[in-house]
């Protein structure tokens, strides 16, 4: 049986293509390229570039490959772009989900991974903030998340499905193997904008807003090393394989970083102490939001190998040279 990764050509996606053949698995692609690169998709792998929303599509590489579950990645996910662009981001990460779930029921695949986010929190009131707190994202990227959140849940209870919605903070740093990374050009991941910074790619960086509740002024994230996270979708996969209940679970590792503390990591490890200018908030922006992972360390068995935070950026300033040099 193959596992069927959406999104498998960009930033997670490919990570998880590599976590499934680490572990002798089967993955199958589908991506249609928007923000994802075919160089990415590991060697070897099935890859069919077209829309998740396509349910012809999907019929056929469920039929052609003997799909038996799906990890569901595509998605747009620049929460300021979702404010300005919200019809656009309803369609694709809640409209087209709907459909690819549709798909799944149709083809008889039992098991859904879904990639959520810790966005459907919202401006949580304490942290670390656990699965059975209130959800009340304030962004349309949130929104349309926690709308497909509440579709896998009616899904499952009509049809004979089970899954597991991970709810990320966020991902950061790359393949230790040095096989994948971020490699959106234009991606607004702090420490990928920060590692451009430090290479000269960009000419400094922005902070956006000073004047948070926190403790030196900006925003507080849980980062979470792609390659843990990916190790997270193998163990949902394996656990509901084994015949476990549907379930949401945080990924993070329970601690939280500043802005202003990431960009001094970055400074330290490249060696490069480079521009960064304060400008105004983005809209969207919660001043802090740190995972309790405890139901996937405990019920999943999750065992993070990468939480530590010069290891990521060290990780990123390698796959953004190695990224720099593979560009014409």
């Amino acid at each position: 049986m193959a596992v069927l990764v959406t999104g498998g050509a960009g930033y997670i996606g490919s990570h998880m293509a590599l976590a499934l053949l680490d572990s002798g698995q089967t993955p199958v692609v589908l991506d249609n390229l928007s923000t994802g690169f075919r160089w990415a998709v590991p060697d070897g792998v099935a890859f069919y570039e077209g829309d998740m929303g396509d349910g012809a599509l999907v019929d056929r590489i469920c039929a052609e490959q003997s799909i038996d579950a799906i990890i569901h990645f595509a998605a747009k996910i620049v929460v300021p772009e979702s404010v300005s662009d919200p019809l656009g981001y309803y369609l694709n990460n809640t409209v087209k989900a709907r459909g690819l779930i549709e798909s799944a029921v149709r083809n008889k695949v039992r098991h859904f991974i879904f990639s959520s986010t810790a966005a459907v929190y919202g401006d949580v009131q304490t942290n670390p903030v656990t699965e059975d707190d209130v959800l009340n994202p304030v962004s349309p990227y949130g929104r349309s998340k926690l709308m497909t959140e509440w579709i896998l849940e009616d899904t499952a209870k009509a049809h004979d499905m089970k899954y597991v919605i991970l709810r990320y903070f966020n991902v950061a740093g790359a393949d230790p193997q040095g096989r994948s990374g971020q490699s959106t050009a234009n991606a607004t991941h702090l420490i990928k904008v920060a590692a451009q910074a430090a290479l000269g790619m960009r000419k400094g960086m922005d902070v956006y807003g000073t004047d948070y509740p926190t403790p030196d002024g900006t925003c507080v994230r849980d980062y979470i090393h792609v390659a843990d996270l990916a190790r997270a979708h193998l163990d949902a996969l394996a656990y509901l394989r084994a015949g476990g209940e549907c379930l949401k679970a945080n990924c993070g590792y329970g601690r939280g970083y500043s802005v202003k503390e990431v960009i001094d990591v970055v400074k330290k490890m490249s060696g490069v102490d480079f521009e960064t200018r304060v400008v105004g908030r983005r809209p969207g922006d919660p001043p802090a939001i740190v995972a309790s992972n405890g139901r996937a360390t405990g019920t999943l068995g999750w065992k993070p190998e990468h939480d530590d935070l010069e290891h990521i950026v060290d990780n990123a300033l390698t796959w953004e040279k190695r990224l720099h040099n593979r560009r014409p």
